[in-house]
């Protein structure tokens, strides 16, 4: 299986970056540059040694809250709308997967007993009513 990008146009909504390439070893970013939240995962063998480091403060202008989700135990349908809140795509979303939610809306629905998804969402949060609008 490989990464699957949904698009509206040239936008892309989501991107499903299954178990075997998420992990798949070393340092892999899933991301573009322009996007708002950035996504990579790493992976090294004992001994490998990461140098230290700290962030610079940068201003950054961040227009729309963008989620990932990383599947912890069980398995998840992920509801992808695009920018006229339209259901474009259904993306089942399995232990080990990440799935990246960057432009349109999204809706899940829990498939397994015992799901444990990790969110993660760029901030600062300003609250339910402000940051969000259910379809």
């Amino acid at each position: 299986m490989s990464i699957k990008e949904i698009k509206e146009n040239d936008l892309v909504l989501a991107r499903h970056i299954p178990e075997e390439q998420a992990w798949a070893g070393n340092l892999n970013f899933f991301s573009e540059d322009e996007e708002y939240i950035q996504v990579g995962t790493w992976g090294y063998d004992n001994g490998k040694k990461l140098l230290a480091h700290t962030h610079n403060e940068v201003k950054r202008e961040v227009l729309w809250t963008q989620e990932v989700l990383y599947v912890r135990k069980g398995k998840i349908l992920a509801h992808v709308y695009n920018t006229k809140e339209e259901k474009v795509a259904e993306l089942e979303v399995s232990e080990g997967d990440v799935i990246i939610l960057l432009m349109g809306g999204h809706g899940y629905d829990i498939l397994e007993d015992g799901t444990q998804v990790l969110e993660v969402k760029n901030g600062p949060y300003v609250g339910a009513d402000a940051d969000r609008r259910r379809l």
